[in-house]
C-alpha cells in the first residue's frame, strides 16, 4: 500500500465519526441519502486510482453538473458570446438567490449559480428538447467514460417542488434574460442536475480537466482544451457556493460541490479529487468533505500559491 493511499485511509477512518450537518431537504428524494456514505476517490492525470470508502455508492450530481454544462456553452457560442449572456463574477450570496436579478444586470453572475445554470442549461444548441438531452448525456458519457442515466424519481422530485427555480427562470424571462422556452429550459436543468454518478466518477470527471480535458481512462477528448482555463477559473472563484472565498483561502484549488454530497476538484496537470458524504453545513458543502480536502491541501501542498513555496507536487508524493 502506498503512503498517499495509507494518508486517505486515515482520514477516512479519522472523518467517517464525523456526524454533524444534514441531508438537503427541499429536494424530498436526497433525503433517502444514508448520512453514513462517504468516499474520497482520487484519479491522476496518467490513470492512477486511489480510494477510500463508499466509492461506488450512486447519488445525483446535482450542482457539480454546472461546471460541465457550462463546458458546453462554451463550445456551442465561444468565450465571448457566452460572457454576454452569462457573467464571471462572484456573488458572496446562496446559489438559489434572487436578490441578484435585476433590470440593470443584464446577465446573472456566474453559471455557478442557479440563475446562470439555467441561462446556460437554456443556450445548450439543439433542434429539439431531445436532441438537446441527447448532446448533454453524450457530453457527460465522454468525461466519465461510459453511459450515463438520469435517475427519474429525483427529475421529478425537482421538477414538482422546483418553484424557487421556476421564479428565478420567470424573473430572467421577464428581464431578457432567458426567450419564451421557460418550462424546456427547467427540465433540461433538472434533467442534468438529476443524472446518476458516483465518487469514483466524479473523481474521473474531475482528472479530465486536470488532464486539459482529455479523459485519463479512455483517451477521449471531453471539451476543447481552449475552454478548459475558462472552466476552471469559475470554479475556483465560484464553485463551492457562498463559501467560496473561504475555500480558495483554505484549500486553493478549483471545484464545485453539489447540494447531494459530492465536491470534486482539479489539480491542475496532477489529479482529479472527488468526495461523497451526504451531510451538509449551512452553506450546502459536505462537512466531511471540506475537512478532507483541507487536510489533502495541507499535506501535498495543492494551493495553487503554495507551489512558491518548495512544497512537493501530489506526482511527485505518489512516485516516491
Amino acid at each position: 500500500m502506498s503512503q498517499f493511499q495509507r494518508f486517505l485511509e486515515a482520514l477516512h477512518e479519522k472523518y467517517q465519526p464525523l456526524a454533524e450537518g444534514t441531508l438537503a431537504s427541499y429536494i424530498p428524494e436526497l433525503t433517502k441519502a444514508d448520512p453514513g456514505w462517504f468516499g474520497i476517490s482520487v484519479v491522476t492525470v496518467d490513470g492512477q486510482t486511489y480510494q477510500v470508502g463508499t466509492v461506488d455508492q450512486t447519488f445525483t450530481i446535482q450542482s457539480i453538473s454546472k461546471v460541465f454544462a457550462y463546458g458546453m456553452g462554451l463550445e456551442d457560442h465561444g468565450r465571448e458570446a457566452l460572457l454576454h449572456k452569462v457573467g464571471v463574477e462572484p456573488t458572496g450570496d446562496p446559489f438559489n438567490s434572487l436578490i441578484r436579478l435585476d433590470e440593470d444586470s443584464k446577465r446573472p453572475d456566474n453559471p455557478m449559480i442557479n440563475a446562470g445554470a439555467i441561462a446556460t442549461t437554456s443556450l445548450i444548441k439543439g433542434a429539439d428538447p431531445t436532441e438537446r438531452l441527447n448532446r448533454l448525456m453524450a457530453m457527460f458519457r465522454r468525461y466519465i467514460g461510459h453511459d450515463v442515466f438520469i435517475d427519474i424519481s429525483t427529475f421529478m422530485s425537482e421538477r414538482s417542488t422546483g418553484h424557487r427555480n421556476r421564479a428565478i427562470a420567470h424573473l430572467m424571462l421577464n428581464f431578457g434574460m432567458l426567450n419564451g422556452a421557460i418550462e424546456a429550459a427547467l427540465d433540461l436543468y433538472f434533467q442534468q442536475c438529476s443524472l446518476l454518478v458516483d465518487c469514483h466518477d466524479l473523481a474521473l470527471m474531475a482528472a479530465t480537466l486536470a488532464n486539459r480535458g482529455i479523459n485519463p481512462a479512455t483517451g477521449e477528448q471531453a471539451v476543447n482544451p481552449d475552454y478548459v482555463r475558462d472552466i476552471l477559473s469559475v470554479m475556483y472563484t465560484c464553485g463551492m457556493y457562498n463559501f467560496a472565498g473561504e475555500w480558495a483561502y483554505r484549500v486553493g484549488i478549483p471545484a464545485k460541490s453539489g447540494v447531494s454530497g459530492g465536491i470534486l476538484a482539479v489539480v491542475p496537470n496532477q489529479a482529479g479529487i472527488a468526495v461523497f458524504s451526504p451531510l451538509l453545513d449551512k452553506n450546502g458543502n459536505s462537512i466531511r468533505g471540506l475537512r478532507v480536502f483541507e487536510a489533502l491541501s495541507q499535506k501535498y501542498g495543492f494551493h495553487l500559491f503554495d507551489l512558491s513555496m518548495g512544497k512537493c507536487s501530489l506526482l511527485t508524493a505518489l512516485n516516491e
